[in-house]
């Protein structure tokens, strides 16, 4: 029981943060509701018992916000860090709750697809911590490798966008 209390807080932390996050007009305060939300996930491993992984979340994330502070500050003009500017259109939001309704269709469709939210016996087999590991780190079918890889070199190549931007000199 106790459990189920801890993990509807958490779920509502972490509902109440990514809705400011995404609804919010300034970028240092969007990036600080993402940590609250990086937070409350590694709540959630933390419920669970996975120790490590809560760990993780907490280290590698922090610091990822923490990057995100640093670029915000450096891509964005200072007009724009006290929410002078860029202000969101309705036509813009309109279209952002379409997209959000159209994607929680489609998720719920292929849940149900699946039989997940009916198959009860799911929730009751436990997933070992190492099959969970060879599963991220494996180069087999259905294992996340090589995904893992891509994605790892698409955050560097951001990184070298930002300070290729960062350090772009006035021709003027």
């Amino acid at each position: 029981m106790a459990n189920t209390v801890m993990f509807i807080i958490l779920a509502v932390f972490i509902i109440g943060s990514a809705l400011m996050c995404v609804t919010t007009t300034k970028i240092m305060r969007a990036a600080t509701f993402m940590l609250f939300v990086l937070f409350g996930v590694a709540g959630i491993y933390f419920l669970l018992d996975y120790t490590f992984l809560g760990a993780a979340q907490i280290s590698v994330y922090a610091g990822g916000v923490t990057m995100i502070y640093v670029f915000a500050i450096q891509l964005v003009s200072k007009r724009t860090l006290q929410g002078l500017e860029e202000r969101v259109k309705s036509s813009k939001m309109i279209g952002g709750a379409i997209a959000t309704v159209l994607g929680l269709a489609v998720v719920s469709l292929i849940l149900l697809k699946t039989g997940f939210l009916v198959d009860e016996s799911v929730a009751d087999v436990e997933v070992p911590m190492k099959e969970i590991g060879m599963a991220l780190v494996g180069s087999e079918k259905y294992q996340y490798v090589l995904p893992f890889e891509f994605i790892s070199l698409f955050l560097l190549a951001c990184i070298i966008g930002g300070l290729v931007v960062a350090r772009k000199e006035d021709k003027a």
